[in-house]
């Protein structure tokens, strides 16, 4: 079946990207307005995009017609953390979803803890077991209050108890639990359901050694 962009409306384009590209990563996004006031909220639209410099991109939809407070503030102050949601705190970042006026505090609602973060700002979550601290690269206005924030990684901070060698950097990655964004309104996906394919060199591939 052939979808032709061309010929649908937003809301069916939405509908057709976000029931077949998942898993997504989540961004629950810590920011501060300018009066200092913390912002919190999850987007999906998101994924890391290099190590070189190291580089996140978050697409940011517009609220009720207007700017969504996390885009306004990272236009605004060129900063901002994201956060990563694991299992035991989807349910704080869905509390942190709900359309509240601007200047609400999410983490209140939610019963998070804030902390400070060390080269921005924002603040972290402190329930997340993952947070990257982040300056804004550049902002792509898409039109409509739509945008893709492109920002650069300054620091990262892991939980302690899933860091197997500070050294040499390696990562617990199942011990963080972390889920992904799946389809409709309310389906999410863990991530500790996986399996291991090898990479395959240039001579295993020659000599036939390929699993089928």
């Amino acid at each position: 079946m052939l979808f032709d962009f061309a010929d649908l409306s937003a809301d069916n384009v939405y509908k057709l990207l976000v029931s077949t590209v998942v898993p997504r990563p989540i961004a629950w996004v810590t920011t501060r307005d300018t009066e200092g006031r913390v912002n919190a909220a999850p987007y999906s639209f998101f994924n890391v995009m290099g190590n070189d410099p190291p580089v996140v991109c978050i697409g940011i939809g517009p609220k009720k017609g207007e700017l969504k407070d996390t885009g306004t503030n990272i236009r605004r102050t060129g900063q901002f953390v994201v956060n990563l949601v694991s299992e035991d705190t989807v349910h704080a970042m869905n509390i942190t979803a709900i359309d509240v006026d601007p200047g609400v505090d999410e983490l209140a609602m939610a019963k998070l803890t804030p902390l400070a973060s060390t080269t921005v700002a924002p603040p972290r979550i402190a329930e997340s077991p993952v947070a990257l601290e982040c300056e804004r690269l550049a902002v792509v206005e898409l039109g409509n209050g739509r945008a893709v924030v492109m920002g650069k990684v300054l620091a990262m901070h892991v939980r302690d108890d899933c860091v197997l060698d500070a050294a040499k950097c390696y990562i617990d990655t199942p011990r963080l639990g972390l889920i992904g964004r799946m389809h409709g309104r309310g389906w999410y996906a863990r991530t500790t359901d996986r399996i291991e394919i090898p990479r395959i060199s240039v001579a295993e591939w020659q000599a036939g050694k390929v699993a089928e």
